[in-house]
């Protein structure tokens, strides 16, 4: 998982290419660092997408069922 800050905001990218299996959060959450966000199938093991850092849920750009490739922006993240 990576994480750029711009402007305050936190991007989650996926970390490899799997199928979004589970959100764990909505727009409007609040979320802490190390919470997790999505949980992603691949390669028949199941891999936790956590928060690089403590802020609010701005938006999802996946839904679950949703294959998604390495460097994809899954969830953006404003800052607290």
């Amino acid at each position: 998982m990576s994480q750029d800050s711009v402007e305050g905001l936190g991007i989650i990218q996926s970390p490899l290419p799997g199928k979004v299996t589970k959100l764990e959060v909505r727009v409007g959450d609040t979320v802490k660092e190390g919470q997790s966000l999505v949980v992603l199938e691949s390669m028949k093991m199941e891999h936790l997408i956590k928060s690089s850092l403590a802020g609010k849920v701005e938006s999802i750009r996946i839904r679950e069922g949703d294959f998604v490739k390495a460097s994809d922006i899954l969830i953006k993240i404003t800052g607290l």
